[in-house]
């Protein structure tokens, strides 16, 4: 990729270390890290919001897929006083036997296991627990214009989604991703649907 400085081009040459690098970090393909390195000038953060992107949007083509196959996974965090079983789904028998699939499932499990989500994504959250939260925040910021009110209400709600429902919640070892983007990843790479089926967590002492 050539860059322009004052008149000057500069080659940013994309080597077999930075492409090896960038798939070690991410599990992307070879040829889709190096497309990111050139799209993204050899610097590393770019690259991976490059590939993040494309991730999310190959998730979204492959969402209305049929995933039918998929594990049980059972989670007991340290001490045994907390518990998650997760029905995690892909679209194969052949992909729910593969060993990143099921590190995927342990670690949306302990995720549960450690932020208590109530619901799987926004659309679950019943209308009335949507319009009581929405009522909630506008009285917070009363007398304020209309147009800022909106907005504050909107990032209000982003907040609260964020904070009950799994696919919107920061991941728990990569807070710059949420578990709906890890696992937009996840289905880029390996080319098939996957969604979080149901799930229930247990605690004792609650």
């Amino acid at each position: 990729m050539e860059l322009k400085n004052r008149g000057i081009f500069y080659m940013v040459v994309i080597s077999a270390k930075m492409v090896g690098e960038l798939r070690e970090r991410t599990g992307a393909g070879l040829m889709d890290c190096k497309q990111a390195l050139s799209e993204g000038g050899g610097d590393f953060e770019k690259a991976i919001e490059i590939l993040r992107r494309k991730g999310v949007a190959s998730a979204a083509k492959k969402a209305d897929r049929t995933a039918v196959e998929g594990i049980i996974e059972a989670y007991i965090h340290t001490g045994g006083r907390v518990g998650v079983l997760l029905q995690l789904n892909c679209e194969t028998d052949f992909v729910a036997k593969n060993e990143q699939f099921k590190i995927l499932a342990r670690d949306v499990a302990m995720h549960i296991a450690a932020t208590a989500p109530i619901y799987i994504q926004s659309q679950d959250v019943p209308l009335d627990v949507v319009a009581r939260e929405e009522a909630f925040a506008a009285e917070q910021v009363v007398g304020k214009p209309a147009h800022a009110i909106e907005a504050i209400v909107k990032g209000k709600m982003e907040k609260y989604y964020a904070s009950v429902c799994l696919l919107n919640q920061p991941f728990v070892k990569d807070p710059n991703v949420t578990v709906g983007e890890l696992i937009g990843g996840f289905v880029a790479r390996i080319g098939e649907n996957i969604r979080i089926g149901r799930f229930s967590r247990f605690q004792i002492g609650t």
